[in-house]
C-alpha cells in the first residue's frame, strides 16, 4: 500500500515505513503529524484518486529530524563587465517516519 501525499508545494509517494525529507513543518522533534492532502491511495490493484483530495485519507508520520540541507551556492557572473556575485543558501526541512496510510 502506498500513497501520494502534497505537502510544501511537492508531491511525494510514500509508504508505511518510508523516511521522506519534507519542507519544513511546524512540529518538534518526535511530534506526530497527520497529513490530509494525499492525492492517490493504491492498495493492491485497487487505486483511489482524489479530484483532487481522497475524502477520508491521512498519512500519520512522527517527524525524526528537523535540520537544514547541504549549502548550495548562486553565482550570478557577467562577462567582460566585472561583475560578479555569490550568494549561498541552505533550505531547511524536516525528516519524516511514515507510520500509517488511513482510508476511512
Amino acid at each position: 500500500m502506498y500513497a501520494v501525499i502534497k505537502t510544501g508545494g511537492k508531491q511525494y509517494r510514500v509508504a508505511e515505513g518510508d523516511v521522506v525529507d519534507v519542507e519544513k513543518l511546524p512540529a518538534e522533534e518526535g511530534a506526530s503529524v497527520d497529513i490530509g492532502d494525499v492525492l492517490m491511495v493504491v492498495d493492491g490493484d485497487q487505486v483511489t484518486v482524489g479530484e483532487p483530495l481522497v475524502a477520508g485519507a491521512t498519512v500519520k508520520a512522527t517527524v525524526t529530524r528537523q535540520d537544514r540541507d547541504k549549502k548550495i551556492k548562486i553565482v550570478h557572473f557577467r562577462r567582460r563587465k566585472h561583475s560578479r556575485k555569490q550568494m549561498g543558501h541552505r533550505q531547511s526541512f524536516s525528516r519524516l517516519q511514515i507510520d500509517k496510510i488511513e482510508m476511512k
